[in-house]
């Protein structure tokens, strides 16, 4: 067997996610060939995948000594930068590359997702119209700036290009979900017609499980504009059932996590932290998926001296880097070693927030699963101000069951039981929290906020030592705080009380989920 063969035997291990099979027959190739840049190269997308990132970064450089021209190499290594939110190193090399290679549609495509990250969409379209120029039949891009026009408002535009894509690939499922959630079906009648058209042809049967879950998540939004809601339902529960017996989550895993945060943080005596001035003022808003949170937000957002990070990783991965793996073990030594690194941990997170450029001292940072690390929170940023964004517990848990979110982030969020149940948990472990710092958070309920706005807001910024400013009434207006969570199509537009209660068309086919929420009650 040749090196190309050997090569492609890695390639076809990669696409089926052997990742660990990869880097093994990569280093055995790498021994008979240790002057071959394309094979550390190789191995350092086999790191990726395996999310071993450090170690990629070490193969690419490797790569790089052996081929300081590896363009392809760069590209990856600044992907790997971007994954440990290293963004200033990962511009670094986009930049280099494009001084080098102006019209590398790698690099563009790449540079722009790292601008999406830091929530610059502007600087995002940029090169993104400029990658389209050079290549405008390129799916990918054409469907990130449909996204880009999706957080920046621009509805009208970002259908334009999700049509461009399918009328160069009709069946691409994920711009089919993409319209259907950016439409109303009810007034545009136009779209229920094409998916209902690719769920019923010969074709269908070979879409991969994920292609059809996209055309399923279509359907189900549809069905819903039109008030069908037995047939949304059928759809949604299709979808879901697919993702759920692919993950095959157990949620035992989860409820021993919420008793180790529990046990770590009850005999803690958070009146003790020293109170340390930073040079920004922390919002965390937090809450369950689907909450409100993202409205919370854009409100608080709009006025003239917060800006909003949107949904920050930090506080999460660096919780899960240093502490979570020892949260069931050595309880005073995670305490004592988190209370000794909260002031190197608050100075990294401001740095990574100077990234983003702010020009005002308040930040809100809304991750909604930092509910979570609020004990963590807590140590680092004493001084911060938390909103706990909650909701109707069936209209809030529908939501979620109704959406497609990553699974690697939200494996419970396929199955009724599952959602509830995580519900319930999220409720206790909220409660947990009030007994330890209730002075420290601030309840928004979501339903109060859109029907009595001007209030509510006001006693958020009373909360958060924030003078009133009208003009986060009008906060769909404001381009400062760009949206790039499943939420973008209802926080960008005026308050709307269709949300509330909206459980309702549903209730029939949500007795498992719903008898589960009313053991809280």
């Amino acid at each position: 067997m040749n090196l190309k063969e050997k090569i492609a035997i890695i390639h076809n291990l990669m696409r089926v996610n052997k990742f660990t099979q990869a880097i093994q027959n990569c280093h055995k190739l790498i021994k008979l060939n240790p002057n071959v840049s394309y094979l550390y190269n190789l191995c350092g997308m086999a790191y990726q995948g395996n999310k071993q990132i450090l170690k990629s970064i070490e193969s690419f450089n490797l790569a790089l000594y052996h081929d300081p021209e590896n363009i392809a190499a760069m590209n990856n290594m600044a992907n790997s930068h971007k994954a440990l939110n290293h963004n200033d190193k990962a511009e670094e090399i986009y930049k280099k590359i494009l001084k080098k290679d102006p019209n590398n549609i790698k690099c563009l495509n790449n540079f722009a997702n790292l601008m999406k990250k830091l929530r610059d969409f502007d600087s995002a379209k940029k090169l993104l119209l400029k990658a389209e120029e050079i290549e405008n039949i390129n799916i990918d891009i054409l469907f990130n700036l449909a996204e880009c026009y999706q957080s920046l408002g621009e509805l009208d535009q970002a259908k334009d290009y999700a049509y461009k894509i399918l009328n160069l690939e009709p069946n691409h499922s994920a711009t089919h979900r993409f319209i259907s959630l950016i439409i109303n079906h009810n007034s545009d009648k136009s779209h229920l017609p094409k998916i209902i058209d690719i769920e019923k042809s010969d074709n269908f049967k070979n879409f991969s499980s994920n292609q059809k879950v996209d055309i399923f998540f279509s359907l189900g939004k549809a069905y819903e504009d039109t008030k069908e809601y037995e047939k949304s339902f059928a759809y949604l529960e299709k979808a879901n059932l697919i993702k759920n017996k692919e993950i095959n989550y157990n949620l035992s895993s989860h409820e021993k996590l919420i008793k180790n945060i529990i046990k770590l943080f009850e005999d803690f005596d958070f009146d003790k932290i020293k109170k340390k001035t930073l040079e920004n003022q922390i919002i965390f808003i937090c809450g369950m998926p689907r909450s409100g949170s993202t409205l919370v937000e854009q409100m608080i957002a709009a006025h003239n001296e917060v800006s909003g990070a949107g949904e920050l990783s930090y506080v999460r991965d660096t919780v899960a880097k240093n502490f979570l793996e020892e949260l069931r073990f050595n309880k005073q030594k995670i305490i004592e070693e988190a209370s000794a690194e909260r002031n190197i941990i608050a100075e990294q997170y401001i740095e990574l927030l100077k990234y983003h450029k702010f020009e005002t001292n308040f930040i809100t940072d809304k991750a909604p699963q930092n509910f979570l690390w609020l004990g963590f929170i807590k140590i680092f940023f004493p001084n911060s101000k938390i909103i706990h964004s909650y909701r109707n517990s069936k209209d809030n848990c529908l939501s979620i069951f109704k959406n497609y979110f990553p699974a690697n982030e939200m494996q419970w969020s396929f199955d009724q039981s599952n959602i509830a149940n995580y519900y319930n948990l999220y409720l206790d472990l909220m409660n947990f929290w009030k007994t330890k710092f209730n002075e420290s958070i601030f309840d928004i309920n979501y339903e109060h906020l859109v029907q009595s706005p001007e209030d509510e807001l006001k006693k958020i910024f009373s909360f958060c030592n924030l003078k009133w400013d009208p003009n986060c009434l009008n906060f769909y207006q404001s381009k400062k705080t760009p949206i790039s969570t499943v939420s973008v199509n209802q926080a960008s537009k005026p308050i709307y009380k269709s949300s509330v209660n909206s459980n309702e068309g549903f209730s029939k086919y949500l007795t498992e989920m719903f008898h589960i929420l009313d053991t809280k009650k």
